[in-house]
């Protein structure tokens, strides 16, 4: 009775410790993918920022005439009263 009770109580520790091995390392390849996708972002945006320093250099001092739409035209006017102190 008591082999048993101590071998099962080995086994339970094992799987306890396991378990936890697993997650740490589960955690830890989280992390890291997290800190990829955390720097490919951090790339994306920097490349981005380079290619609008790029095309504003290249169109520095040069001239564009846009047309308006009738969208951005309309808006809410408000008349203005002298307020006399």
């Amino acid at each position: 009775m008591v082999l048993l009770s101590i071998t099962g109580l080995f086994r339970t520790v094992l799987i306890i410790l396991g378990v936890i091995v697993l997650l740490r390392s589960i955690g830890k390849l989280m992390i890291a993918k997290r800190n990829v996708d955390e720097q490919e972002r951090m790339n994306r945006e920097l490349n981005a920022q380079r290619r609008s320093m790029e095309e504003s250099r290249k169109n520095f001092g040069k001239t564009t005439v846009s047309k308006i739409s009738k969208a951005d035209q309309q808006g809410d006017f408000v008349e203005f009263e002298e307020v006399e102190d």
